[in-house]
Formats: C-alpha cells, structure tokens, sequence
C-alpha cells in the first residue's frame, strides 16, 4: 500500500501542471499498480514493510547525510582532484566485511561508498563482504577506516 501511495502521488506531483485532469489521476493509478507488482514480484515479503519509516532512523539518516558523509564526500572530491593533477594514484580492489546484517545496510553502505569519488563498490557477496575498488590504495590490507571513513558506524547505527 506504501509503494502504491508513494507512486501515485509522486505521479501527480511530477505531472501537475496547475490542474489535474480525469486521465492524469488515471494514468497515475494504473502506474502505481504497475510499480506495485514489479516491486512485490521483485523483493522479498517485508522489504516494503512501515517500520522503516521510525523517526529516530530518518534523524540519524539526515544527520549522516548533511554531517558524515557530506564532509567525506568534500574531502574525497578534493582528493581525487589532486591526485589527477599531479597523476599519484595507486589503484586496487579490496576486500572488507563491515558486518552489516540487513539489505537495507549493505545497500546504503555501497552507495555511500561508490557516490564517493576515487571508490566503486564491485560487488557484495552473499555474506555480506564488500569488493571495493580504489583510486589510491595506502597498503596492501586497509581498514574499514581507510576505505570507506565512518560511512560503516552510521550505517550499523542506523540500518544495522
């Protein structure tokens, strides 16, 4: 029902245009339904669930958005600036475990981690380890610290 609300009204907001016809509200119903059997014929029974929706989680998400990983995302942009200027670069893939339990974790781990210049995550295998490639490798087994910063404690703080 989330998914489904979310949809439509996203649908409408996106298409208004200072009123709303009959075949708006229509085309964005069946959209939702469509969006609505793709995401439960694609996820598992509880990915969608409310509780998710607690507002200490989305405190922590805001406050790791606009604090953490917004200063990391400055510091790795700054970085990789200057590395392609002056051409010093060590490039690797890496192999860590973060010990996160959820989807939901591992997801916004890996993104965090790849929306950060000079890191790609490649892969996560069914037990939760990361494959992270780097720009500049520091030693041949790095830690959580130095690949991803303090992206992994938020993320065990808020989805686990």
């Amino acid at each position: 029902m989330f998914v489904f609300v979310m949809s439509f009204f996203v649908y409408l907001l996106l298409s208004w245009s200072g009123s709303m016809s009959v075949q708006e509200v229509t085309i964005a119903f069946f959209l939702s339904v469509a969006v609505v059997l793709v995401a439960s014929s694609s996820s598992r029974p509880g990915f969608w669930s409310l509780t998710k929706l607690d507002p200490r989680r989305w405190w922590l998400f805001l406050r790791y958005v606009f604090g953490p990983f917004a200063v990391g995302l400055a510091q790795a942009n700054w970085d990789v600036a200057k590395r392609v200027i002056t051409g010093e670069i060590n490039p690797g893939i890496v192999k860590f475990d973060p010990g996160l339990k959820t989807d939901m974790g591992r997801m916004m781990l890996a993104n965090s981690i790849t929306l950060t210049p000079g890191t790609l995550t490649v892969d996560i295998d069914d037990n939760g380890v990361f494959y992270i490639h780097a720009i500049n490798l520091t030693s041949s087994t790095p830690t959580e610290q130095d690949i991803c910063g303090s992206f992994g404690q938020w993320t065990r703080r808020i989805a686990g």
